[in-house]
Order: C-alpha cells, then structure tokens, then sequence
C-alpha cells in the first residue's frame, strides 16, 4: 500500500512537471471547495468558477522593522500536493506569485473587501484575483486563489533591534486555484 502511494505520488510530481497534471476538469463539484466559516463569506468564489488545483503551503511570512511597527515585506513558501507536504509542486512568493514546477506561473491581487480571520492567532484567509497567469500548465487560466485554514505568519509582536531588520515567521495555508467553467 506504500509503494503504490509513492508510485501515485511520483506520478502526480511527473506529470505536473510535464504541465499535463491538474488541467480543468469538467467534474470538479462545489465539494472540492474548502469549508469555510460563516465569518467568512466574503471570500466565496462566485458561481461560474471550479476549483482546479488545491495545494499545501509550508513556508514563512517575511516582515521588516521600520523603526516603529513590523511591515510585511513578502511570502515564501513551498507549495506541495498532500497535506503532509509530501509531492512538491512549486513555490510562492513576493508579488504574491505562485510558479509550477514546470514554470506556469499566476500572480494574485486581493480582492477589495475580502477576507476574514477566524484563528487570531494566524494570518487571514483571503481572496485574490489573478493576474498574468503566464505558461502551460496548472495555473493556466486560474482565475481566482484562496488562501484558508492558516497556521502562523503573524507579525512579531516584540520590537525590532535596528532598521530594516528582517524577521521569517514560519507558516502553513492551503491555497485553493479556481478557473472559469466552460
């Protein structure tokens, strides 16, 4: 049983790298979507988009001192097929920008008015809409990103020691990649 899930995975990390993996899919049910609070209803992707891709992150939220407050600087993050964070597909990163293993790429832009909190103690869940997606592959024609169920990434809360000090605050999220049905 372990073999053939490590055989299932190489696959899956295989064709991504190819840009044959995760292409649309005509069956995707709203049941792909994630769960998400009341509180946050305002990050509901709206009706005639699907899920295409839902990825694991693992990585840190990047914040620079100021002098007086910590000011978030950018995203880097691992991006992975299961959520053990197992199966690598790509990375996250400043912009924010996603990029495939096999080099499609998706840039995001938060959707005004979006987004909601439900673990004070983590980053929030958002909405972005995308922007240049750019290469064959899985992010090709993505057209909206969610970010839920976050661990971590909050700003420090004890001041910096000099200016321009950088300081990586470990974090998880699950990103959700959706595309316009045809």
């Amino acid at each position: 049983m372990y073999h053939a899930k490590i055989k299932r995975v190489i696959l899956l990390v295989l064709l991504t790298m190819t840009g044959l993996a995760l292409q649309p899919s005509s069956t995707a049910k709203a049941s792909d979507e994630p769960d998400l609070p009341p509180q946050c209803g305002s990050i509901v992707v709206g009706a005639g988009n699907e899920v295409a891709l839902h990825v694991y992150a693992r990585g840190v939220q990047i914040y620079k001192w100021n002098g007086s407050t910590w000011v978030f600087e950018e995203p880097r993050a691992t991006l992975f097929a299961e959520a053990n964070f197992f199966g690598e597909v790509g990375i996250h990163y400043r912009g924010p920008n996603w990029e495939s293993k096999s080099g499609s790429k998706v840039g995001g832009i938060r959707v005004p008015g979006t987004g909601c909190t439900p673990d004070s103690s983590a980053i929030a869940w958002l909405l972005l809409q995308s922007v240049s997606p750019t290469g064959p592959g899985i992010f090709q024609g993505i057209t909206y990103i969610q970010r839920v169920n976050t661990v971590g990434g909050l700003a420090p809360t004890a001041p910096g020691s000099s200016i321009d000090e950088l300081r990586e605050v470990p974090y998880t999220a699950e990103y959700y990649f959706y595309r316009a049905q045809d």
